[in-house]
């Protein structure tokens, strides 16, 4: 079970791309837990706050078409390293800027940057693989998702501790160019695979077989972007939790969807990708109803938590299986897939606060548990490579 583990932290570059992917989660694990914050200091309502919350989608999904040709102009490795980089200076305007209309701007720059590098950096994981003969893209989502728990709980105890916004994302940034920096060499190490003359590098239309991950990763990305822009709102709003465990129910989430993800390089192979998004389906509807009906800090973490575990293998497996669609360039599976599904965390963060607007948070977020029974459906008769 943990074999692939040993292997994957003693390779240098499963290690050094899983560095990235730890510091893209850890940077959105900070974000999130700033999100209430954010909301009190320019009195948002929650209709308002989820308008705000699409500009980060929003810029992601319009730039998400140039991704494959930003990734065949440039290189996978080159994209990986500067489009982090991007991101980390992006990361310090939404706090820290004095208009509502400049946290927007950082917002979308930072999905820019997400754009970019989650398609180059996924590429490099399923290079790695066909190169090295390994499984490693369970893992390194994993490693997402566990540096999105270390930056929840950082700024939830900081925030508790009263440290200023600016200091804190300082040396956050700080943080994240010193990885890329380290890295980088190791990262350029992985051999950049050439295009054949028959692959085009620019979006690509999906087919029938890659809509069908499209409509599964639509559900996935509207569960993972409630958790991420919801969560801290709903501990602080409807949980009433004090400062110190407001940013822990994200991080519990991304501790069970790190935990899985860990293990998923063998259960995938072991049970089959279908089984697993099923059985994710269901576990995370139930979470997301206990977290729900039960609105007291430790049930709500703890259902938070199950939603984690039940997302969790999600995106490895409709990541790698959109790069191995049949018949399209390298890249281009991952950026269409991308360009449709993160409708989903486009249309969710707008959707939820809309409906808590109009009723409550507690509902909006229950309506999510539908969407989680719909791709558990879905899962049992797509296609998956």
């Amino acid at each position: 079970m943990t074999t692939h583990l040993k292997t994957y932290f003693t390779h240098s570059r499963s290690l050094a791309i899983g560095a990235i992917f730890a510091s893209v989660g850890f940077l959105f694990g900070n974000w999130v837990t700033w999100i209430p914050y954010v909301k009190q200091k320019f009195a948002l309502s929650d209709a308002q706050l989820g308008l705000l919350l699409l500009s980060m989608p929003l810029a992601s999904t319009l730039t998400n078409p140039l991704s494959a040709l930003i990734l065949n102009r440039f290189g996978m490795r080159a994209t990986t390293i500067w489009g982090l980089t991007g991101m980390a200076l992006a990361y310090s305007l939404p706090v820290n800027v004095p208009y509502l209309w400049m946290t927007s701007i950082g917002l979308g720059l930072m999905g820019i940057g997400i754009a970019f590098t989650n398609v180059a950096m996924n590429t490099c994981v399923t290079s790695i693989e066909r190169q090295d003969g390994i499984y490693i893209m369970s893992t390194s989502h994993g490693m997402f998702s566990a540096g999105g728990m270390i930056g929840s709980a950082l700024a939830s105890i900081l925030m508790g501790l009263k440290v200023s916004p600016a200091l804190h994302i300082a040396g956050v940034s700080v943080l994240i160019i010193s990885v890329a920096f380290i890295a980088r060499p190791i990262v350029m190490s992985i051999h950049e695979e050439k295009r054949t003359t028959t692959e085009v590098p620019k979006f690509a239309w999906p087919n029938r077989i890659l809509m069908g991950m499209i409509a599964i990763s639509f559900c996935t990305n509207v569960t993972e972007g409630t958790m991420a822009d919801w969560t801290a709102v709903y501990m602080r709003d409807i949980v009433k939790s004090n400062d110190f465990y407001i940013g822990w129910g994200f991080a519990f989430y991304a501790l069970f969807m790190a935990s899985g993800r860990f293990i998923g390089d063998s259960l995938i192979p072991r049970y089959g990708s279908r089984k697993i998004l099923v059985s994710g389906g269901i576990l995370a509807a139930i979470g997301i109803m206990i977290a729900v009906l039960l609105p007291h800090t430790s049930t709500a973490i703890l259902g938070f938590g199950m939603v984690g575990a039940g997302v969790s293998c999600g995106a490895p497996i409709l990541y790698g299986s959109a790069a191995r669609v049949p018949g399209m360039a390298k890249g281009a599976g991952l950026a269409a897939m991308n360009t449709f599904s993160l409708a989903g965390f486009l249309a969710g963060p707008a959707i939820i606060g809309l409906v808590s607007s109009a009723l409550n948070l507690s509902f909006a977020i229950g309506l999510v548990a539908i969407l989680a029974l719909i791709w558990a459906f879905l899962s049992s008769r797509s296609k998956l490579y």
